[in-house]
């Protein structure tokens, strides 16, 4: 965790200088509030759980009717929302979850 006076010098030296001729502008200009709340991540948590569960259901539907862009689009926002909760989950510190990149 960064005192105030670190995050104020790290948010300086990160919006300032040569590195940042190099970032396109609209990345520049991107805002954090950071005002989520731990309540807030933990719901979209379930929500996204809860998506995913649907997901699948879809998927094993169209399966079951043999529509298979149903089921491609079903298994590939199934895959995003794992990827979404694995970031939720390695937020909030879960133990045992790796980096979501890695």
């Amino acid at each position: 965790m960064f005192t105030n006076n670190v995050a104020v010098l790290l948010i300086y030296r990160c919006t300032s200088g040569p590195i940042m001729n190099r970032i396109p502008n609209d990345v520049q200009a991107v805002e954090r509030t950071y005002e989520r709340t731990w309540e807030e991540i933990e719901q979209m948590l379930t929500r996204a759980e809860v998506k995913r569960r649907q997901w699948k259901e879809w998927f094993e539907g169209c399966k079951s009717s043999g529509d298979r862009e149903g089921m491609k689009e079903a298994a590939r926002n199934h895959k995003a929302l794992e990827g979404v909760i694995k970031t939720l989950r390695w937020t909030l510190g879960e133990v045992g979850v790796s980096d979501p990149l890695g």
